[in-house]
């Protein structure tokens, strides 16, 4: 059976991420540092003072001790100590760090300490997520989850620069925990994200994309999983399109695609043994339903995954 039976651990999963944490930044006085666009998501928060957030095409955001970000896909952004600050290429200061550490102006013992990251996904499924957020999420401390984020970015910024034993691998697991964390913070907020994120707090939709995930093989109909959310056939189609954006039935099929996309890249199973646990009854219903939604057949995916890692 494909999956973990929930859609954040099958999507996360999927996404096979690649996590760089660090280096920290330590800076006092003017100092500004612009970011390039970076595909996927970087994350970020602040464990000590305070710094200005400037993302292209958005209002700058002022970040205060404890608040922590999440950047979807994020267009150019600059981190800055003032508004006005003269901004430095990012890149080549990062390459330059010392430790794990950025030193912008002299140090003090009231510097900003700003911990960021990013990570990078599978780009075959990269969408699952990154087509769900919005470019900019600040969590503030003093929200319901905020406290919890500040708490695991305070963890993050003791690993990074420390030659302890295992340390990469404590900070690539402390980023993937952060990066759950902050997806279940968004998707509790009253603004309701759309997709599968924003509809997993829905108890009834919720309750019918856990059992769609937990048994993707299965023959289900919009009659079983309107019964499985205790709606109506017609009450469950339209709050299912309305929170996830997309059919019921409709969301199954990409769903099935997707861990597909995934198998066919590592080349774990046959084709004919991928279309059995993804819930056809034949190869050639398989692949009809692959070439609709990915736009070629499962053997042409396959070959070109081979191809790309040759």
């Amino acid at each position: 059976m494909l999956g973990f039976h929930d859609p954040v651990a099958d999507a996360i999963g999927l996404l096979r991420p690649s996590t760089v944490v660090g280096p920290s930044i330590r800076a006092t006085g003017e100092w500004a540092l612009r970011f390039e666009p970076f595909p996927h998501v970087r994350t970020g928060g602040v464990v000590r003072g305070s710094c200005w957030l400037m993302l292209d095409g958005h209002e700058p955001v002022l970040l205060q001790e404890g608040d922590t970000f999440l950047l979807g896909n994020p267009p150019p952004y600059v981190l800055a100590g003032t508004r006005d600050a003269r901004p430095l290429a990012a890149a080549p200061v990062v390459a330059a760090a010392e430790n794990g550490l950025v030193r912008l102006g002299q140090a003090s013992d009231d510097d900003l300490y700003l911990c960021v990251g990013h990570i990078a996904f599978d780009d075959a499924n990269a969408g699952l997520l990154t087509d769900l957020l919005p470019p900019l999420v600040v969590f503030r401390i003093g929200d319901p989850h905020g406290a919890r984020l500040a708490q695991l970015i305070d963890l993050l910024a003791a690993e990074v620069g420390v030659s302890a034993a295992g340390g990469p691998l404590v900070q690539s697991h402390l980023a993937q925990i952060l990066l759950v964390h902050m997806l279940r913070a968004h998707a509790a907020r009253t603004e309701r994200p759309t997709g599968w994120l924003g509809a997993l707090n829905d108890d009834g939709i919720g309750a019918a994309l856990r059992a769609m995930h937990a048994d993707v093989a299965y023959p289900w109909s919009l009659e079983k999983l309107a019964t499985i959310s205790h709606l109506s056939r017609s009450a469950f189609a339209q709050a299912f399109k309305s929170r996830v954006g997309v059919p019921p039935l409709e969301y199954l099929i990409e769903w099935r695609m997707s861990l597909a996309r995934d198998v066919l890249d590592r080349g774990t199973m046959s084709i004919s043994e991928l279309a059995a646990a993804t819930g056809y009854l034949s190869e050639s219903a398989f692949s009809t339903a692959f070439r609709r939604v990915v736009g070629c057949s499962p053997t042409q995916f396959r070959a070109r995954a081979r191809k790309a890692s040759a």
